[in-house]
């Protein structure tokens, strides 16, 4: 039976997928708990829709990506930050204060939780870091801690 998955079902498929499955699974456990319904002809129709537009709205996704790569690829970013003496900050750089200064000097919203830094940013100095901007697509940069 082909059943449309409403849910994240182990083994069988993610939500939104088309799959094919037993009678006896769809119907004592599938249905019951509302993980699934039944692929009527409409429904595959609709769902095929749905696929078409998932499909074309991750390509748009994808492209903005790229060009978002293309537009931050090789890029320095800097933050200042108080330190003490031979360059020891107090506290350490985030990827808040990343996105931040990436936002105010770049002029390009960044998610936080995309920044890939090294371990701790706690001296001043020049840093390598990643940014993950869709799956597949990262950017490099570079981050200038320097001292207030």
């Amino acid at each position: 039976m082909k059943v449309i998955l409403k849910q994240d079902v182990n083994k069988l498929g993610a939500a939104g997928d088309l799959v094919e499955t037993s009678d006896g699974y769809a119907r004592n456990f599938l249905f019951p708990k509302d993980l699934a319904v039944e692929a009527t002809p409409a429904r595959v129709q609709e769902w095929k829709a749905r696929e078409t537009s998932r499909k074309k709205r991750e390509e748009k996704l994808l492209a903005e990506a790229r060009a978002t790569q293309r537009a931050l690829s090789g890029k320095t970013v800097r933050v200042r930050a108080s330190a003490g003496e031979k360059g020891k900050l107090f506290g350490s750089i985030t990827a808040s204060n990343v996105a931040d200064a990436i936002e105010s000097q770049l002029a390009m919203a960044v998610d936080r939780r995309e920044i890939r830094l090294p371990d701790s940013v706690k001296q001043t100095g020049s840093y390598p870091f990643s940014i993950r901007l869709h799956p597949g697509v990262e950017v490099e940069m570079s981050l200038v801690v320097e001292a207030e």
